[in-house]
């Protein structure tokens, strides 16, 4: 059974419980979703569910993708992603809405973080830092001694320095569903998600319940 969709981070806001408390919720706008495509194991040599999300003009797609949806008679989509999926219960042009998940599963959402552009040791990798005091002038925010001596006289590579963080695939797992609204197509996931608002996510059925 299908359990996937693309999305778009909205932003974050909250809801209160019947007690009054207030939990941070994350706003997806998720679907609607086109079937443009399902792949089979004695076709593709595997199974899987291809959907397209977010309708653009047709000039900002190439020929070769807009022939790809005129087959299912989608309108040109920009966002094209597959979704592995043993038992594909579509077919080719069905348009999957927010009702495929229920308020109390839970989900992984895939996203881009934030980029951060350039950034220390101390902020990428939380490194404490060197001493405050006794005569420390300068080093407060330095990595500190990386390698070994003698042997093998060098930093190996891959080593936690300073260099390009964020901007990367990250998975939040196991997020609670909280809120399904299928008129407009939004789903609430408790807590946060990877990625600015207005951000492409995808949305899957968590793995590790």
């Amino acid at each position: 059974m299908l359990k996937g969709l693309i999305g778009k981070k909205i932003g974050m806001t909250q809801i209160f419980d019947e007690s009054g408390v207030a939990y941070p919720v994350t706003l997806i706008e998720a679907g609607p979703c086109y079937v443009t495509q399902i792949r089979r194991p004695e076709s593709e040599g595997y199974s899987a569910v291809q959907l397209g999300f977010g309708e653009v003009h047709p000039k900002r797609l190439s020929g070769g993708e807009l022939g790809h949806l005129k087959v299912t008679n989608a309108p040109p989509l920009r966002y094209i992603r597959e979704f592995r999926t043993k038992t594909p219960d579509v077919v080719l042009g069905d348009i999957v809405k927010a009702d495929i998940f229920k308020i109390g599963e839970h989900v992984d959402v895939i996203g881009e973080s934030k980029g951060k552009g350039f950034a220390g040791a101390v902020k990428r990798y939380h490194f404490a830092g060197g001493p405050k005091t006794h005569g420390q002038s300068d080093r407060h925010r330095a990595p500190g001694s990386n390698g070994s001596g003698t042997t093998p006289g060098r930093v190996y590579k891959g080593s936690r320095r300073p260099g390009h963080m964020g901007d990367e695939q990250v998975t939040a797992q196991n997020l609670k569903v909280v809120l399904v609204d299928v008129e407009r197509n939004l789903i609430g996931v408790y807590g946060a998600v990877p990625g600015a608002k207005g951000g492409i996510v995808i949305i899957n059925e968590a793995r590790k319940q």
